[in-house]
């Protein structure tokens, strides 16, 4: 599957996406491992940030396209074909979530090599924060991941602990980039009167440390 767009005098161009690619949310996506095919596609999103999730180095010609975009690359290496240790697959979405709910480092792309399982669980897990029944939230894994559902990834989202990275992360409200009414934002308001020590902040996250809502969610 692919888009046409206009090109130059050499006629039109094809816009093809990575396997499996979807919005998550705005300024947020996920997919399979790009290809050069893919890199068209890939400039059209302005990404700032790649979240990646296999423990394999990422080829050179994908660092290249990184470099020349002015991408940064966040790899969290979660085995794909052996089943990780549960507290190292846990490190692992814990630090990849920090990375993808600071706005400062979106548009984000999530991706693993076919986008389902390990992209699946870090999607699963934010879906968590933002309060999503968990219906919803097996609902959406198993979409992506089609006949090849894992109940080990199921029963990993279910019991992942969301407390933990909401006491890291306190009260800061991340600000999406939006216009009046439609502006949306990552939100988590619990009161408290420190700011985590572990955690960077600036102006551009960090535009409300006390809030009122009781979780992280998504809201317009």
């Amino acid at each position: 599957m692919g888009f046409i767009v206009e090109g130059d005098e050499s006629g039109d161009v094809v816009l093809e996406p990575p396997p499996n690619f979807s919005m998550v949310e705005e300024g947020i996506f996920r997919s399979g491992f790009p290809r050069p095919c893919n890199f068209a596609f890939l400039q059209t999103l302005n990404l700032r940030s790649i979240i990646y999730l296999c423990p394999e180095p990422y080829p050179e010609e994908n660092l290249e396209f990184l470099r020349s975009h002015n991408i940064r690359l966040f790899q969290f290496g979660i085995e794909g074909k052996t089943e990780p240790s549960l507290a190292s697959l846990k490190d692992a979405i814990r630090g990849a979530l920090k990375i993808l709910i600071d706005v400062r480092n979106h548009p984000v792309l999530i991706h693993c090599k076919r986008g389902k399982h390990r992209t699946g669980c870090l999607v699963g897990c934010l879906r968590k924060l933002q309060n999503w029944c968990l219906s919803s939230v097996f609902e959406e894994y198993q979409h992506f991941a089609g006949m090849k559902s894992r109940s080990a990834d199921l029963r990993f989202i279910e019991k992942f602990d969301i407390v933990c990275l909401r006491q890291c992360l306190h009260s800061i409200i991340y600000q999406y980039q939006g216009y009046g009414s439609k502006k949306r934002r990552l939100l988590y308001g619990e009161e408290c009167t420190e700011t985590p020590n572990n955690f960077d902040l600036n102006e551009e996250s960090a535009h409300n440390i006390n809030g009122r809502n009781s979780q992280f969610s998504l809201m317009v």
